[in-house]
């Protein structure tokens, strides 16, 4: 079973392709909330908090008048003391790495800070899950519950810098308590580069999942359905009727695949399909395919191979494609009322 849940592709730009690497834990695209908070921690407890760092507001419309100096002092008394119930729940937990999925001002900032805690906040729905999911984490909903059985643990947490001037940061959480799940980090000079490689390594990691589901193969260059439509016509063959007419349809469609492949080699789709046919015919092997240089070669000894999950696939979808059309009893064209 493979979880795709685990296995996160994180992209930014401003390098090369090849400083895209493997990080044995979780990568972020945010920083820490203050500058002088320590950029790298060891042997993390992290809390992951849905709630913000605010005082409580009250649900329906209000108007505060204050008249006074003395008055100002109280509501911004009562104010702090919010924050440091707040700020002294999550250092009494035994947490040193608080993760927020709201903000909070720079009076709750600072005492963060003041009480030797590393914060992040403004992290996303989804990250917030990812990060639960790699440290162990409990997401807490309220300060209430905070408690030291709801905190995660990271190896370390640090803080990383890309660019000119360093002005691009990323979170990155290595060793968690959970060590099935990674981060690949992938670069990239714009977003257009980076996204096609994130698209690229999601392809490879399905082909990868679909061999742990089942290691079978076949071989590829167009072998497979050259012998599978051989296959199919000696079984059109001893049909009787007008069946076998529909049979030999379904095996001229397999042999679009390698002439599709042919063409793009720049080469004679049929004279390339013909020879192949000829060939798996006359040494009867079935592993024959074209080669990326032009003619026949063996697939086996080429290494061009694909998953067997992954053939089925495509070809039980195209079937059910023609059944859905046709089941159609009349197609009504663009400009047929016009």
């Amino acid at each position: 079973h493979v979880n795709f849940e685990q296995i996160r592709v994180e992209g930014k730009t401003g390098g090369s392709l090849d400083e895209t690497e493997l990080v044995n834990g979780l990568v972020i695209d945010k920083d820490i909330a203050h500058p002088q908070m320590p950029k790298v921690t060891k042997d993390a407890k992290v809390c992951i908090l849905t709630c913000p760092f605010e005082p409580p507001k009250p649900k329906t419309k209000h108007k505060l008048n204050i008249s006074s100096a003395e008055d100002y002092q109280k509501l911004y008394t009562q104010e702090q003391e919010y924050f440091i119930d707040m700020v002294k729940r999550v250092k009494d937990s035994g947490a040193t790495v608080v993760i927020c999925q709201w903000g909070f001002d720079d009076e709750a900032n600072h005492l963060l800070l003041q009480n030797g805690l590393v914060a992040v906040r403004w992290v996303g729905g989804i990250e917030i899950e990812h990060l639960a999911m790699a440290t162990g984490a409990r997401i807490v909903p309220r300060f209430e519950e905070l408690s030291a059985d709801k905190l995660g643990t990271a190896g370390i947490v640090r803080e990383i810098s890309f660019g000119t001037g360093k002005k691009e940061r990323m979170l990155v959480l290595e060793d968690c308590a959970n060590h099935n799940a990674i981060t690949i980090l992938v670069r990239g000079g714009n977003q257009m580069i980076v996204e096609e490689a994130k698209r690229s390594l999601h392809d490879a990691m399905c082909v990868v999942r679909n061999l742990i589901k089942d290691s079978r193969v076949v071989y590829g260059g167009g072998s497979a359905e050259i012998a599978c439509s051989l296959a199919i016509r000696e079984a059109a063959d001893e049909t009787a009727g007008v069946d076998q007419y529909a049979i030999r349809a379904f095996a001229q469609a397999l042999e679009d695949i390698p002439m599709a492949l042919a063409e793009n080699c720049g080469l004679s789709p049929m004279e390339e399909v013909a020879n192949l046919k000829a060939k798996q015919v006359a040494q009867n092997s079935s592993v024959i395919g074209l080669s990326v240089d032009g003619g026949a070669a063996d697939m086996k000894e080429v290494g061009v191979f694909e998953t067997l999950i992954g053939k089925q696939q495509q070809f039980q979808l195209a079937s059910q494609v023609v059944k859905m059309i046709l089941k159609i009893d009349d197609v009504i064209s663009g400009g047929q009322y016009q």
